[in-house]
C-alpha cells in the first residue's frame, strides 16, 4: 500500500472510519465514494494531480475527510488556521498554492490573503445531518488539470518547518513516505480494526494528520474526531467515544493528569488498551503518573515533520517503557552520526542522531544549501540530520541528551527564532531584538526575547508583544520580554542563542 488511496481500499464497506460527536459513522465504503466524489469536484475546478491545495478548516471530521480525499487527486498543505493574514499571504505564495480549501461561510484572514493574492477558494459544505466527514466543495471553474491517480513518487502532503533562518522549509511528503510512517505506527502499536483513536490532535500537524489519522486508517481502525483539544470536555468525550487510544503531546497529557482525580469513575469504565506521547519529550514521572492513572501503559514515539513522524517508540507492552527514553526503531533506520563529519558512529556513543528510510522526505524544496547540510551518504544510505542529540542504551532505546538546532519547541510547536527576531525588529522603536528559548515546565519550553530600544523611545513590554501578536500566531509571541541596554554577546561578539536564558537568569 504506497499511496493514500490504497490506504483504505481493502477495509470492509460497513467498518466505521470516522465519526464525531453526535454524528453517525462514516463507514470505509461511505469514505471511498466520498474520496471519488472530491475527485470529480476538483477536476471540475481545475484541480488534480500535482496541484496544491492549501487547506485551512477547524478540527474535526471534515477536516480529516478533506486530507483524506484530497490527498487522493492532489497534493495537501494544511494551514494552522490561527495564523494571520499576512503570515497566510507568505505560506500561500511559498506553497504556489492552486487553490485554498475554506468552510463555506469562512471570510477571515485565509479568505482575504486568497483573494488578495488571487488564490481561488474551494468553499467546504458539511452536511451535519449525514456521517461524520461528509463534505461536498464548490467554486469558480478553473483551466484543465491532470486528472490521472497520483502514484507513490507523487507528494501527498506538504508542510513547512522551522529552520536555522528566518523563512520556513518546505517538506514535501510523498505518498509512500505517508503511507509507510502510517504502517509503521499501526505496526508499532498493534492497531486492528476493533481499535478507536479519539484524535484531540490539531489536524494541520503532522501527529494528527499520520499517528491519528493515516495510521488507524491503515489499519482498518476508527478515527473519533473532536473539535480540538479541551480539558473541560476530554473526560466527556472519554465517556462517550469509549476509545481504545489516544496520542497527545505532553502538554495535553500534563493538563488531562490534573483533572484525573475528579473524573476518576470514567478512567475506571474506559477501555484505553494505551496512550501514546509524542512531538516532545515527556517527562518521565508524568508517564509513571499516566500510566498509574490510567491503568494502561503509556508509549512514547518520537517524531518529526521530515519524517512522516515516528521515527522511534517505546514498545507497547506492560514493562517495556522506558521513561526518559525516547523508544527504539520504529520504521526507519536510526543511528548516530558525528556532529562534524559524514559518517557513523557506535551507537552508545552520544552524538547526531540520524535516520533513513521509506518514511523520510526526499529532500527541502527548493533549498539545496539546507539539503546538503541535512542528508549524507554513508554504508550505502542516505542518511538524514534531525539536528537532535543523543544515545543508545545497550537494549536500543534511544535517549535525547540535547538539541543541536536554536529552534525552540514550545510543547511539541516549533518556533523559529529569527522568523520573530524580524518581526519584532519591524517596529521601528527596537534596535536590537534577540528571541531564545526559556525553560518551562510544562511545555518544556517558552518563547522569550531581549530586545534593545531606540534611543529616546518610550516602549514597554506590553507594547512589543502587541507588534508581534499583530504579525505571528499566539504560539509564537514571546511570553517573557527583556528590555536591556545591550545585548550579551559571545566572545566572538555575536549573540549566542543556546544558553541565554540562564545567562540573563531566567533559567532558574
Amino acid at each position: 500500500m504506497t499511496t493514500m488511496a490504497e490506504l483504505i481500499a481493502r477495509h470492509p464497506d460497513n467498518a466505521p472510519a470516522l465519526g464525531a460527536p453526535d454524528r453517525d459513522w462514516l463507514s470505509y465504503g461511505a469514505l471511498r465514494k466520498l474520496c471519488a466524489s472530491v475527485r470529480g469536484e476538483l477536476h471540475a475546478l481545475g484541480v488534480g494531480r500535482g496541484d496544491r491545495v492549501a487547506i485551512v478548516l477547524p478540527n474535526g471530521p471534515e477536516m480529516a475527510a478533506a486530507f483524506v480525499a484530497i490527498a487522493q487527486s492532489a497534493t495537501t498543505a494544511p494551514l494552522n488556521p490561527a495564523y494571520r493574514a499576512d503570515e497566510f499571504a507568505f505560506y500561500l505564495d511559498d506553497l504556489s498554492a492552486k487553490a485554498v480549501v475554506l468552510a463555506e461561510d469562512d471570510d477571515g484572514p485565509a479568505a482575504q490573503a486568497a483573494e488578495t493574492a488571487g488564490v481561488p477558494l474551494l468553499r467546504l459544505r458539511a452536511d451535519i445531518a449525514a456521517p461524520a466527514g461528509t463534505i461536498t466543495q464548490t467554486g469558480a471553474s478553473a483551466e484543465a488539470s491532470d486528472t490521472s491517480a497520483p502514484t507513490a513518487e507523487d507528494v501527498a502532503l506538504i508542510l513547512h518547518t522551522s529552520g536555522t533562518t528566518s523563512r520556513p522549509k518546505i517538506v514535501p511528503l510523498l505518498q509512500s513516505n505517508v503511507t509507510a510512517s502510517a504502517h509503521n505506527i499501526a505496526r508499532s502499536l498493534a492497531l486492528g480494526p476493533a481499535d478507536v483513536c479519539m484524535n484531540i490532535m490539531p489536524l494541520f500537524h503532522i501527529h494528527g494528520l499520520v499517528a491519528a489519522i493515516s495510521a488507524s486508517l491503515a489499519a482498518g481502525g476508527s478515527i473519533w474526531c473532536t473539535p480540538g483539544f479541551n480539558a473541560l470536555r476530554f473526560f466527556a468525550d472519554l465517556e462517550t467515544c469509549h476509545p481504545t487510544w489516544f496520542t497527545a503531546v505532553p502538554t495535553m497529557h500534563q493538563t488531562i493528569l490534573a483533572r484525573a482525580g475528579r473524573n476518576a469513575d470514567i478512567i475506571a469504565q474506559s477501555r484505553l488498551r494505551f496512550l501514546r506521547s509524542s512531538s516532545a519529550s515527556l517527562p518521565a514521572p508524568v508517564m509513571v503518573a499516566l500510566e498509574d492513572t490510567f491503568g494502561a501503559p503509556v508509549v512514547e514515539g518520537y517524531g518529526m515533520t521530515e519524517a512522516a513522524h515516528q521515527m522511534c517508540s517505546n514498545p507497547l507492552g506492560k514493562g517495556t517503557q522506558k521513561p526518559g527514553a525516547v523508544g527504539v526503531a520504529a520504521g526507519p533506520e536510526v543511528a548516530i552520526a558525528d556532529e562534524g563529519e559524514d559518517h557513523l558512529l557506535d551507537y552508545h556513543v552520544i552524538g547526531e542522531v540520524v535516520i533513513s528510510g521509506p518514511n523520510v522526505t526526499p529532500g527541502y524544496e527548493n533549498n539545496p544549501e539546507a539539503n546538503a547540510k541535512s542528508f549524507f551518504e554513508a554504508d550505502g544510505k542516505r542518511w538524514f540530520r534531525t539536528g537532535d542529540q543523543g544515545r543508545f542504551d545497550t537494549d536500543r532505546y534511544l535517549h535525547l541528551t540535547g538539541r543541536l538546532k536554536e529552534i525552540i519547541n514550545r510543547g511539541g510547536e516549533k518556533v523559529s527564532p529569527l522568523e520573530v527576531d524580524a518581526v519584532l525588529l519591524s517596529h521601528p522603536d527596537i534596535a536590537q531584538a534577540v528571541t531564545f528559548a526559556l525553560p518551562h515546565d510544562k511545555l518544556g519550553e517558552e518563547v522569550a526575547a531581549a530586545v534593545v530600544v531606540a534611543e529616546d523611545a518610550d516602549l514597554d513590554e506590553r507594547a512589543i508583544r502587541d507588534h508581534a501578536a499583530a504579525s505571528l500566531a499566539d504560539f509564537k509571541v514571546p511570553r517573557k520580554v527583556l528590555i536591556l541596554d545591550e545585548l550579551p554577546k559571545g566572545a566572538t561578539g555575536k549573540v549566542v542563542r543556546i544558553g541565554l536564558a540562564e545567562k540573563l537568569g531566567l533559567s532558574s
